[in-house]
């Protein structure tokens, strides 16, 4: 099989295993791969080498079938381009950390509504309700160590409602700030319980770009981006 006579000087001894004492372009071609990332896709001209050796010290008797040959052409091109295909990918999932990033950081300092039942207290909480039906719902507020901090029954329309805690208990004691969990429990028209989301609400303090992807400080809990539920643009005032 012809071979095009541009092919560089054929070497016998593996590339890259020299001390790079030799002159010339087996030195130039040492160096070269030396600052590239080792495999069989960095040098196409490395691989023609190799190939042309193996055809000159083939066996006469048996010598290298033209579809051997050629197949071993194929693979290698399959294999430069599957690696090809991972650095773009690499190049891809890159860009997308950066648009996450950017995402995250435009949620800084708005008013978002996430899924979850327990929020930071600090003069008012306020939670989000989402019931597939209008149901008195039976709600429970306890504080980070377990206790029953208020409790009450509260009239749901279906969709989304809104429960504001002053932090005043059943007794009309205040409570302190911290960290508190809402559940909600109610029926439906035939007795049976009815499943009643909850979401809290509260401003995004602060963005953690170091984590992958980016997490949200919302009072004092952290939250991926694919949690928020809504954007609640606050009332601007004219001076």
């Amino acid at each position: 099989m012809a071979v095009d006579a541009t092919m560089p000087t054929p070497v016998v001894s593996a590339p890259g295993t020299g001390n790079g004492t030799s002159s010339g372009s087996s030195s130039t071609s040492t160096s070269g791969a030396s600052t590239t990332t080792a495999g069989i896709a960095d040098n196409f001209q490395t691989f023609l080498t190799l190939l042309t050796t193996q055809l000159k010290n083939q066996n006469p008797l048996d010598p290298l079938d033209t579809n051997q040959f050629t197949q071993q052409l194929v693979q290698f091109a399959g294999v430069e381009q599957q690696l090809k295909s991972n650095d773009q990918l690499k190049q891809l999932i890159a860009i997308e950390k950066s648009a996450q990033s950017t995402q995250a950081l435009v949620y800084v300092g708005n008013t978002v509504a996430v899924d979850g039942s327990k929020t930071q207290f600090n003069k008012s909480a306020t939670w989000n309700l989402v019931s597939p039906q209008a149901t008195s719902a039976t709600i429970t507020i306890t504080s980070s160590t377990g206790q029953t901090a208020y409790s009450g029954n509260f009239n749901l329309k279906q969709g989304n409602a809104s429960f504001v805690w002053d932090g005043k208990g059943n007794d009309g004691t205040q409570w302190p700030a911290g960290t508190y969990t809402l559940t909600a429990t109610g029926k439906d028209s035939t007795g049976k319980d009815l499943a009643i989301s909850t979401e809290i609400q509260g401003v995004v303090d602060s963005v953690d770009l170091t984590a992958s992807p980016p997490l949200l400080s919302i009072g004092g809990q952290t939250y991926t981006t694919d949690k928020i539920k809504r954007v609640v643009r606050g009332a601007t005032s004219s001076s």
